[in-house]
């Protein structure tokens, strides 16, 4: 049945990906109102507007056609135009699971290689800066990251494929990413049992994407979590039922898409008259539309604030010695305040837990 898709015009299956990945978007926010991982996540939470609009439709559509257009399709015209024999004779399965499993090998090793350098980390922390994890996060990416994960992942797949048959491969792949991450970072507490210990799961991911000590190095994987259990890089908390006590990042962090876009280059701060000024420009913008396209009970859903500092809860903490803001991040279930200027360090019992 699968080798019956080279068959196939590439339009349909892109049209029936498309159906596949709606219906499981839907699929991922029943789960998470019915079995969440961390309770009073709504459907419309913070910086929901900025990743389904910014970061979904228009950062992956601009991005899509400079990474096909402008740098895979001009390389495949110059080299290997008609592909590898061995490969274009390999069974459609085979094709899929190698592109899969090979690409997802990259991707864990990139990923452990942007968690440790301060550079490649700069790529990556905006996907981090999400507060509440669910099952639009994993959209949330800095454009030089997609720029380079889906160029290395879909270059190869045309390189070594003739046209038509990449043509078939690059949609069927592209959708499993989608559905895969769409799954492993939604708010959903379900135990797949065995097979977390090959397939990723919320179980895992929701705690990569937490801000606590124990995880700031762990849990890597995107589909196959067995690169994790096979690195020793895995972290399952002991205790069942356990849940992460903070997310995001430990620093603030902006909220406007053009801001994050810019701040993982260029540092900037807060108070930057320039920034304050884009700020006030930001937010008369988005009231007005506001208050022409959204309708008044809903639009406290869709208000999303330009800075984030840490954690609503602990926005006001200031150093002792120095005043400075202090960053926080989490040990089981004590918070910790450190001070990025002077090193102080105080600890705080997170309440509730």
């Amino acid at each position: 049945m699968i080798e019956q898709l080279r068959n196939i015009p590439h339009e349909k299956i892109e049209f029936v990906g498309t159906i596949i990945l709606l219906s499981w978007m839907v699929l991922m926010v029943v789960l998470e109102r019915l079995f969440p991982f961390t309770k009073g996540v709504k459907i419309f939470r913070k910086g929901f507007w900025t990743d389904f609009v910014w970061y979904t439709l228009i950062q992956s559509y601009a991005l899509k056609i400079l990474i096909f257009d402008y740098i895979i399709i001009p390389i495949k015209i110059h080299i290997l135009p008609d592909g590898v024999a061995w490969f274009n004779n390999q069974s459609m399965l085979f094709l899929i699971l190698f592109f899969l499993f090979t690409h997802d090998f990259y991707i864990y090793v990139f990923h452990r290689m942007q968690h440790g350098n301060k550079w490649l980390w700069r790529t990556h922390e905006a996907h981090h800066s999400i507060r509440e994890c669910d099952w639009l996060a994993g959209s949330r990416s800095h454009f030089l990251e997609i720029l380079i994960n889906q160029t290395i992942e879909f270059l190869p797949i045309f390189l070594l494929l003739d046209y038509k048959v990449a043509l078939i491969i690059v949609p069927i792949k592209a959708l499993l990413d989608a559905l895969f991450g769409l799954w492993i970072h939604s708010n959903t507490k379900i135990d797949i049992g065995v097979f977390k210990y090959f397939i990723n799961s919320p179980q895992l991911h929701q705690w990569h994407h937490s801000n606590h000590d124990e995880v700031f190095y762990a849990n890597y994987a995107t589909k196959f979590s067995v690169f994790d259990f096979l690195f020793k890089t895995s972290f399952l908390p002991a205790r069942k039922g356990k849940t992460p006590t903070l997310y995001g990042l430990p620093y603030s962090y902006p909220h406007d898409f053009f801001l994050q876009s810019i701040y993982s280059l260029f540092r900037f701060k807060q108070d930057d008259e320039v920034v304050k000024s884009y700020s006030d420009f930001s937010a008369r913008i988005r009231v007005k539309l506001m208050d022409m396209f959204v309708p008044k009970g809903f639009r406290n859903f869709i208000h999303d604030q330009l800075f984030d500092l840490n954690n609503a809860k602990y926005a006001e903490m200031s150093c002792s010695h120095c005043s400075s803001t202090l960053n926080v991040y989490c040990k089981d279930t004590t918070v910790y305040f450190k001070c990025p200027v002077c090193g102080t360090q105080t600890t705080l019992e997170h309440e509730g837990k």
